[in-house]
């Protein structure tokens, strides 16, 4: 069991002292607010936002300029890493980070991800939402639900077949597994438009359909067949790669809360969240969420607004004796890996 430190799993004595234990998550927020770092940071996401269109529109005039030849394949890679810096502006759209007004809020996610992204933004709002409000909870957060991967021993022992093949070896399967993930996310994005609640299900088909029809031309009269088809296969895993090593480090690994922890919110994000530590390039390369401490106390803070909140964040903790968990990035998927591989056990 590692040490909070490393951004293991909490010791047992450290539960014990925490439970029962009001954290004071008004306290820090009314610290946070003070600071002002609740403020919106428009002109940073207006940055943001045309850095990475621009970054896209370049590539769109390249392929369309230089049609037919290998050299674009060259390109995939990049498109790979553009959709997933989209997909970090989506993410803070639908936090209310960039602007307040749900209604605005609503329309720029539809466009970043459903248009830009072909991914449902209210679909995915929805699933984040809930991942958000019970962090690691094997019921209630769709993101540590049993799938080709499995985050929990008593989940593992219920696999049979293929399925307790790849938990045997999920730990391997890991990073091959994510290059399928951007793949993974267009198909629940169209399939929760065949399923009720959802809200806009017109508007989001619609945009998802332009951006699926304008992607296939966009390949048909710029590469050839076989050109287009290691086209998408590269683009896809990167941005699937990409976003599940953005992802993966922020919570796998981490603890499963009892019910006394769990009640409280600040044990609730604190405790089960790892960020990473870096830097300005850090930040940049992983769209803010190697704060995930910060960000899961405070969802709507803006993305510029982070970095000065850790050390406040970070403070807090440590004069209450909270476990407040920080490593790299390569501690990170190595504890995450670690973890996936122990799960396995009981199968091996």
């Amino acid at each position: 069991m590692g040490s909070p430190s490393d951004g293991g799993p909490i010791q047992q004595e450290a539960r014990v002292q925490l439970v029962g234990h009001l954290a004071g998550y008004g306290e820090l927020a009314a610290h946070i607010r003070d600071a002002g770092l609740l403020r919106r940071r428009p002109w940073s996401y207006a940055i943001t936002f045309t850095l990475v269109l621009a970054a896209l529109a370049g590539l769109v005039i390249a392929m369309v300029q230089w049609r037919d030849s290998w050299w674009l394949l060259a390109l995939a890679p990049a498109l790979g890493v553009i959709a997933t810096q989209l997909g970090f502006l989506g993410h803070d759209v639908g936090h209310l980070q960039v602007t307040r007004s749900s209604a605005r809020s609503r329309l720029l996610g539809l466009i970043d991800g459903n248009l830009l992204g072909g991914l449902s933004y209210g679909w995915w709002v929805s699933k984040h939402n809930a991942h958000h409000a019970h962090p690691n909870d094997l019921e209630r957060d769709p993101d540590v639900r049993a799938g080709a991967l499995v985050f929990d021993s008593g989940q593992a022992t219920q696999r049979r077949g293929i399925g307790a093949w790849t938990t045997r070896h999920q730990a391997l399967l890991f990073f091959p597994f994510l290059l399928g993930e951007a793949i993974n996310l267009h198909i629940s994005s169209v399939r929760r438009l065949f399923l009720p609640g959802l809200r806009l299900r017109v508007p989001e088909a619609i945009l998802l359909a332009t951006h699926f029809v304008g992607y296939f031309v966009l390949l048909a009269t710029t590469l050839t067949w076989p050109q287009a088809l290691l086209f998408v296969g590269i683009h896809k895993g990167v941005q699937g790669l990409y976003l599940g090593c953005s992802f993966a480090p922020n919570h796998k690994g981490m603890p499963i809360l009892d019910a006394d922890q769990a009640a409280d919110p600040l044990l609730r994000q604190v405790l089960t969240s790892r960020n990473i530590t870096g830097g300005p390039i850090i930040d940049a390369v992983l769209g803010g969420l190697n704060y995930q401490i910060e960000h899961h106390l405070f969802p709507s803070m803006p993305r510029a607004n982070l970095r000065h909140a850790q050390p406040v964040v970070e403070n807090f903790c440590a004069q209450r004796g909270i476990p407040y968990a920080r490593s790299s990035a390569i501690a990170s998927y190595s504890a995450a890996v670690k973890y996936l591989h122990d799960i396995g056990d009981g199968l091996r």
